[in-house]
């Protein structure tokens, strides 16, 4: 069986943290979404405009040894880190970095559609076919209900935000599916110069359009 077509779940926003029980709380990567598919002619890794990364081949090799499956489609960031395991979004858009690939949720594996099953039992399958002690692909692990507490390292860690799940979340944007919620760090550093750093780029390739979707395009381009 053949995998079906998949867009990456889209983020709504919210402008301050919350706890709760029932919900999953993950570390915002500043990064490049991506979801790898991975199937017997190797892996591809796709934007989320529908873009096929054109600049990380290595990265892509090393997802097909190391992952544990026979088919796959994983959503994740593709992101450059620092020794402390934190993002650095110019090192990644420069190419001065070695990129990973952060992966936070799994939609097929070998044969099987997971998108109506529930987000915690999605996470336990991605667990299990990420291999211990790999720096390629890395598993993006979660707190449970401690959201504001979560935020609050974060902020002290100079982090991009952290994202809020339902555990029992479908992936899908149909109505009374509780939607991904990501909370930003209003004083994250990395954030300053971004959009001069966007408008650049456009005056550089004569581009009309500003904003991190043309940076994504790039990269998906191999520039």
């Amino acid at each position: 069986m053949s995998p079906p077509s998949f867009s990456p779940l889209p983020l709504s926003r919210q402008p301050e943290p919350f706890s709760h029980p029932d919900w999953l709380f993950e570390v915002k990567y500043d990064a490049f979404r991506a979801l790898a598919h991975l199937d017997p002619s190797g892996v591809r890794l796709v934007s989320r405009n529908g873009n096929r990364f054109a600049s990380f081949t290595d990265l892509c090799a090393s997802l097909e040894l190391f992952l544990k499956a026979r088919d796959a489609v994983l959503d994740g960031e593709i992101v450059c880190l620092d020794e402390n395991g934190h993002s650095q979004f110019n090192d990644l858009l420069f190419r001065r970095g070695t990129p990973h690939f952060c992966a936070f949720d799994l939609l097929w594996l070998n044969g099987r559609d997971l998108r109506d099953s529930p987000l915690i039992e999605r996470k336990r399958h991605l667990r299990h076919i990420i291999p211990a002690g790999c720096d390629a692909v890395l598993y993006v692990d979660h707190i449970e209900g401690e959201g504001e507490r979560l935020f609050e390292l974060v902020c002290e860690r100079d982090l991009e935000g952290i994202v809020a799940k339902h555990r029992h979340s479908r992936y899908t944007v149909e109505n009374h599916n509780p939607a991904w919620v990501k909370i930003r760090n209003r004083r994250y550093s990395q954030m300053i110069g971004r959009d001069e750093l966007f408008e650049r780029h456009n005056e550089k390739k004569g581009a009309p359009d500003i904003g991190w979707h043309v940076c994504t395009r790039a990269a998906a381009n191999g520039v």
